[in-house]
């Protein structure tokens, strides 16, 4: 082995290829990328204001009161009530028009009360939110300036697992660092992400990367850096970007309607593993498993049953569930489309009124500190849970249990905003979850290394996410 990795590195050093081995004369440069397009990416930092309890102080007392003269010796008086502070935050971002329209993610600006561009010539400009779109990370930003340089924009259709790749961003606010890696691959689905088909790679990202681009070898813009795979909040070899037809496409929409409009079906789907093919009589497995349809949704209406097996969508081909969310948002709501389903060994064929997603947008502007809504911490499985309301009890025929609000840090089961938790089993003791309180509790009497089962309610069907414990030293 040792002779063979020698033999192998004497050719590629002298540029020799033998058979199956690609010729290779040393590795790309990257100086012209930088010098050509380094101008059109920014450094954008932000201010929030935020409120948080003052100092513990001394209650009210009466001078009579035996514990008066200890508070007054030694605990200070001041104002008491919340006050407010400056959080801070950076990213990065690049140029997508030489009018001052700059792309960037949507959790770099989320609550920014003010947002700075910086170049790397040190001008600096303010910058207001034109549109931002939690759902897909992408945000539409602008700043009162011209002539300025913008990115070229690539296909990123046309990208080749293997091929070199190259980030310009600010991580840990290290200013125009450049970083360099390959595909690793394209068409990633990831938790919690439903309409993004993202780019894998290893090049090295890091905090304040978030928003940069991503550019070819041609020094065109093929991505936007978006999030990583992490066990310790630092890079680890797993980098994900945001194609930038689909980045362009939300900026579009944002940019014209200040919103993004998706379509939807109504259906709640699954993977189709090989066993599910194997007796639904399919040859592979393909498509998406309708397991729930929402009543008088879409679908329904269709005549989609719970059960079918969806294959095709406007002509698209579904190959995995995930592919489903991502062709119904991109269609607009309203327009009809066929759906190819497999049902009861054969393929059926259907029309579908396509429905719109509710809004979910990031305001243009952050609430005044006075306004905005209380912060709440996530529990540690990164889940905000809240309670039931009256009406979503009604309609799920639930007694109670715990809403998924938000989820944070990808968690390690497949959980998503819109779940009701309304089990948790843990060492063989299934616990019915009543409230966001009582599930946070049993949840905190588990330890870390506990692998724990989570029964959820999502539309009509009703799912189990297991979530491993963690273990030491992993």
């Amino acid at each position: 082995m040792r002779t063979l990795i020698a033999a192998v590195s004497v050719a590629v050093a002298l540029g020799f290829a033998g058979p199956g081995l690609a010729q290779v004369r040393g590795l790309p440069d990257f100086t012209q990328i930088v010098d050509s397009q380094g101008a059109a990416v920014v450094n954008i930092s932000t201010t929030q204001q935020r409120q948080a309890r003052a100092n513990p102080q001394a209650p009210q007392l009466d001078e009579n009161d035996p514990f008066y003269e200890f508070f007054r010796r030694f605990v200070p008086r001041g104002p008491q009530g919340p006050r407010e502070f400056e959080s801070n935050s950076l990213g990065s971002g690049f140029v997508v028009s030489t009018d001052g329209y700059i792309l960037t993610n949507a959790h770099v600006v989320d609550q920014a009360d003010e947002i700075t561009v910086k170049f790397n010539d040190k001008r600096e400009f303010k910058a207001k939110v034109i549109g931002a779109d939690r759902r897909t990370d992408v945000a539409l930003i602008k700043i009162e300036g011209s002539g300025l340089q913008a990115v070229k924009f690539g296909d990123p259709n046309k990208l080749r697992v293997g091929e070199w790749v190259v980030a310009i961003g600010s991580p840990f606010g290290f200013e125009n660092s450049v970083t360099a890696g390959i595909i690793s691959a394209k068409g990633r689905s990831l938790p919690q992400e439903n309409f993004v088909p993202f780019i894998q790679t290893d090049v090295a990202i890091n905090p304040g990367n978030s928003g940069g681009p991503l550019f070819n070898l041609n020094g065109e813009v093929i991505g936007i850096n978006s999030q990583i795979y992490s066990r310790t909040g630092g890079f680890m070899g797993l980098s994900f970007a945001i194609p930038i037809d689909v980045a362009m496409d939300i900026s579009g929409q944002l940019r014209s309607a200040g919103r993004v409009s998706r379509g939807r079906i109504g259906v709640v789907i699954q993977e189709v593993s090989k066993e599910l093919a194997d007796s639904f009589g399919l040859g592979k497995p393909a498509g998406a498993l309708v397991n729930g349809v929402e009543k008088g949704g879409p679908a329904e209406r269709a005549g989609v049953e719970t059960g079918d097996i969806i294959l095709r969508f406007d002509g698209k081909p579904v190959n995995a569930s995930a592919d489903l969310p991502r062709i119904v948002g991109a269609t607009k709501p309203g327009a009809k489309a066929s759906l190819q389903l497999w049902r009861k060994g054969q393929t059926k064929d259907v029309t579908v009124t396509v429905g719109e997603i509710p809004d979910d947008r990031v305001a243009g502007r952050g609430a005044r500190p006075g306004e905005r809504k209380p912060e709440v911490a996530a529990n540690r499985l990164g889940l905000v849970v809240s309670d039931l309301g009256e009406d979503k009890r009604r309609d799920l025929r639930l007694s109670g249990g715990a809403l998924v609000d938000e989820v944070r840090n990808q968690p390690r089961g497949d959980v998503r905003a819109g779940d009701v938790i309304v089990a948790l089993t843990a060492k063989g003791n299934t616990t019915d979850i009543r409230s966001a309180k009582q599930f946070n509790e049993v949840l905190a009497s588990h330890d870390k290394g506990t692998t724990i089962t989570l029964q959820i309610r999502r539309g009509e069907a009703n799912i189990f996410a297991t979530i491993r414990g963690e273990t030491s030293g992993g």
